[in-house]
């Protein structure tokens, strides 16, 4: 009849049937640890690349800005203390086909033609020489 030996047989064949392949739950845990560690560590670069990419983009801004600002101040013959509004720069036949944002958030004052344009974020401001 039946044997010891062939139940056990039988019932090993059926583990093997039932045994799909794939991965286990703790195989999957592991990787999304890992990938968990790695984007902890990536992520403190990359926010420090974007600010430092933000900063570099206002002030091409600025120099942009100051640009327009002296060319309006040398084709109008104005003075240091001349202040231009935004319509003297700012238009499609004019210095700026349009005014440039700040990537930060910031908002640009013009000044006189003597001080540079300024951003209200610390630290994105045009160096002048």
């Amino acid at each position: 009849m039946f044997s010891l030996k062939n139940d056990l047989n039988s019932h090993d064949s059926r583990l093997l049937i039932a045994k799909k392949p794939g991965f286990t739950l703790v195989e999957l845990m592991i990787v999304i640890a890992i990938i968990g560690m790695l984007l902890a560590l990536a992520m403190p670069a990359y926010i420090k690349n974007r600010e430092i990419i933000n900063r570099k983009l206002c002030i091409e801004n600025l120099a942009q800005i100051e640009s327009a600002k002296q060319q309006w101040g040398m084709e109008h013959a104005k003075g240091s203390l001349d202040e231009p509004a935004m319509s003297d720069l700012v238009g499609p036949a004019l210095y700026l086909r349009q005014m440039p944002i700040c990537p930060g958030g910031g908002t640009y004052y013009l000044n006189s033609i003597r001080v540079t344009a300024t951003c209200t974020i610390t630290g994105h401001t045009l160096q002048t020489e």
